[in-house]
Protein backbone atom coordinates (compact mmCIF):
# COMPACT_ATOMS: atom_id res chain seq x y z
CA UNK A 1 0.00 0.00 0.00
CA UNK A 2 2.87 2.38 0.78
CA UNK A 3 4.30 1.93 -2.75
CA UNK A 4 0.90 2.78 -4.23
CA UNK A 5 0.73 6.01 -2.21
CA UNK A 6 4.20 7.01 -3.41
CA UNK A 7 3.37 6.49 -7.08
CA UNK A 8 3.49 9.49 -9.40
CA UNK A 9 0.22 10.20 -11.20
CA UNK A 10 -0.39 12.24 -14.32
CA UNK A 11 -3.31 13.06 -16.57
CA UNK A 12 -2.84 13.66 -20.27
CA UNK A 13 -5.65 14.98 -22.44
CA UNK A 14 -4.29 14.34 -25.94
CA UNK A 15 -1.98 11.86 -27.67
CA UNK A 16 0.54 14.71 -27.98
CA UNK A 17 0.58 15.18 -24.20
CA UNK A 18 0.97 11.41 -23.68
CA UNK A 19 3.93 11.42 -26.08
CA UNK A 20 5.43 14.46 -24.33
CA UNK A 21 5.23 12.78 -20.92
CA UNK A 22 6.96 9.75 -22.44
CA UNK A 23 9.62 12.03 -23.97
CA UNK A 24 10.36 13.59 -20.59
CA UNK A 25 10.70 10.13 -19.03
CA UNK A 26 12.95 8.99 -21.90
CA UNK A 27 15.34 11.86 -21.20
CA UNK A 28 15.84 10.45 -17.69
CA UNK A 29 16.42 6.80 -18.56
CA UNK A 30 19.82 5.28 -17.89
CA UNK A 31 21.43 1.95 -18.80
CA UNK A 32 19.81 -0.81 -16.78
CA UNK A 33 16.41 0.88 -16.44
CA UNK A 34 13.56 -1.49 -17.23
CA UNK A 35 10.09 -0.04 -17.75
CA UNK A 36 7.02 -2.29 -17.62
CA UNK A 37 4.20 -0.63 -19.56
CA UNK A 38 0.64 -1.81 -18.95
CA UNK A 39 -2.72 -0.62 -20.23
CA UNK A 40 -5.76 -1.76 -22.17
CA UNK A 41 -5.74 -1.88 -25.95
CA UNK A 42 -5.85 1.68 -27.24
CA UNK A 43 -4.80 3.22 -23.92
CA UNK A 44 -1.78 4.93 -25.47
CA UNK A 45 1.09 2.52 -24.80
CA UNK A 46 2.63 2.89 -28.26
CA UNK A 47 2.20 6.68 -28.23
CA UNK A 48 3.91 6.80 -24.82
CA UNK A 49 6.68 4.51 -26.12
CA UNK A 50 7.24 6.79 -29.11
CA UNK A 51 7.74 9.68 -26.69
CA UNK A 52 10.23 7.65 -24.64
CA UNK A 53 12.24 6.97 -27.81
CA UNK A 54 12.23 10.67 -28.70
CA UNK A 55 13.52 11.50 -25.22
CA UNK A 56 16.35 9.05 -25.75
CA UNK A 57 17.37 10.79 -28.97
CA UNK A 58 15.81 8.34 -31.42
CA UNK A 59 14.31 10.39 -34.22
CA UNK A 60 13.11 7.69 -36.59
CA UNK A 61 9.52 6.52 -36.19
CA UNK A 62 8.92 3.61 -33.87
CA UNK A 63 5.91 1.37 -33.75
CA UNK A 64 4.78 -1.46 -31.55
CA UNK A 65 6.94 -4.57 -31.98
CA UNK A 66 3.84 -6.78 -31.71
CA UNK A 67 4.83 -9.19 -34.47
CA UNK A 68 8.60 -9.22 -33.91
CA UNK A 69 8.52 -9.00 -30.09
CA UNK A 70 11.69 -6.88 -29.81
CA UNK A 71 12.89 -3.81 -31.69
CA UNK A 72 16.43 -2.66 -30.99
CA UNK A 73 17.47 0.98 -31.45
CA UNK A 74 21.11 2.01 -31.30
CA UNK A 75 20.85 5.53 -32.72
CA UNK A 76 20.01 7.29 -29.43
CA UNK A 77 22.20 8.31 -26.50
CA UNK A 78 22.04 4.72 -25.15
CA UNK A 79 20.61 1.53 -26.67
CA UNK A 80 16.81 1.28 -26.41
CA UNK A 81 15.04 -2.08 -26.47
CA UNK A 82 11.30 -1.91 -27.11
CA UNK A 83 9.49 -5.18 -26.41
CA UNK A 84 5.89 -6.28 -26.70
CA UNK A 85 4.89 -9.47 -24.88
CA UNK A 86 1.24 -9.41 -26.01
CA UNK A 87 1.52 -12.21 -28.57
CA UNK A 88 3.83 -14.52 -26.64
CA UNK A 89 2.41 -18.02 -26.52
CA UNK A 90 4.15 -18.63 -23.22
CA UNK A 91 6.29 -16.52 -20.93
CA UNK A 92 8.56 -19.54 -20.77
CA UNK A 93 9.79 -18.92 -24.32
CA UNK A 94 13.51 -18.28 -23.99
CA UNK A 95 14.26 -15.00 -25.70
CA UNK A 96 17.40 -14.05 -23.80
CA UNK A 97 15.58 -11.67 -21.46
CA UNK A 98 18.60 -11.23 -19.18
CA UNK A 99 20.77 -9.92 -22.01
CA UNK A 100 18.35 -7.03 -22.36
CA UNK A 101 17.30 -6.50 -18.74
CA UNK A 102 20.85 -6.46 -17.40
CA UNK A 103 22.56 -5.03 -20.46
CA UNK A 104 23.87 -1.70 -21.67
CA UNK A 105 20.60 0.00 -22.55
CA UNK A 106 17.13 0.86 -21.34
CA UNK A 107 14.22 -1.51 -21.89
CA UNK A 108 10.52 -0.78 -22.28
CA UNK A 109 8.18 -3.81 -22.23
CA UNK A 110 4.57 -3.45 -23.31
CA UNK A 111 2.24 -6.04 -21.72
CA UNK A 112 5.02 -6.80 -19.23
CA UNK A 113 2.79 -8.75 -16.85
CA UNK A 114 2.86 -11.61 -19.39
CA UNK A 115 6.56 -12.15 -18.62
CA UNK A 116 6.46 -11.19 -14.94
CA UNK A 117 8.63 -14.12 -13.73
CA UNK A 118 11.53 -12.90 -15.87
CA UNK A 119 11.37 -9.23 -14.95
CA UNK A 120 14.04 -7.71 -12.68
CA UNK A 121 13.07 -6.82 -9.12
CA UNK A 122 13.87 -3.12 -9.49
CA UNK A 123 11.52 -2.59 -12.42
CA UNK A 124 9.47 0.58 -12.92
CA UNK A 125 5.79 -0.01 -13.67
CA UNK A 126 3.87 2.48 -15.78
CA UNK A 127 0.12 1.99 -16.10
CA UNK A 128 -2.12 3.83 -18.56
CA UNK A 129 -5.86 3.92 -17.90
CA UNK A 130 -8.76 5.69 -19.48
CA UNK A 131 -9.98 8.60 -17.35
CA UNK A 132 -12.97 10.90 -17.78
CA UNK A 133 -10.70 13.75 -18.82
CA UNK A 134 -8.06 11.80 -20.80
CA UNK A 135 -5.51 9.22 -19.70
CA UNK A 136 -4.40 8.54 -16.15
CA UNK A 137 -0.73 7.53 -16.19
CA UNK A 138 0.82 6.11 -13.03
CA UNK A 139 4.55 5.60 -12.53
CA UNK A 140 5.57 3.22 -9.74
CA UNK A 141 9.36 3.29 -9.50
CA UNK A 142 11.64 1.77 -6.89
CA UNK A 143 12.45 4.36 -4.19
CA UNK A 144 16.01 4.87 -5.44
CA UNK A 145 14.72 5.69 -8.96
CA UNK A 146 11.49 7.53 -8.16
CA UNK A 147 12.91 11.05 -7.99
CA UNK A 148 14.79 10.64 -11.27
CA UNK A 149 11.92 9.01 -13.19
CA UNK A 150 8.94 10.99 -11.95
CA UNK A 151 8.42 13.89 -14.32
CA UNK A 152 7.65 17.27 -12.80
CA UNK A 153 5.40 19.65 -14.66
CA UNK A 154 1.90 20.25 -15.88
CA UNK A 155 0.77 16.64 -16.01
CA UNK A 156 0.71 15.96 -12.26
CA UNK A 157 -2.59 15.06 -10.71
Amino acid sequence: MEEQQQACRYVTHTPEETKELGRQLGERLQPGDVIALEGDLGAGKTTFSQGVALGMGIERPIDSPTFTLIHEYYDGRIPFYHMDAYRLESAEEELGWDEYFYGDGAVLVEWASRIAPWLPEDITWIRLKYADDGRLITIEAPPEKRERLCVQGGFNR
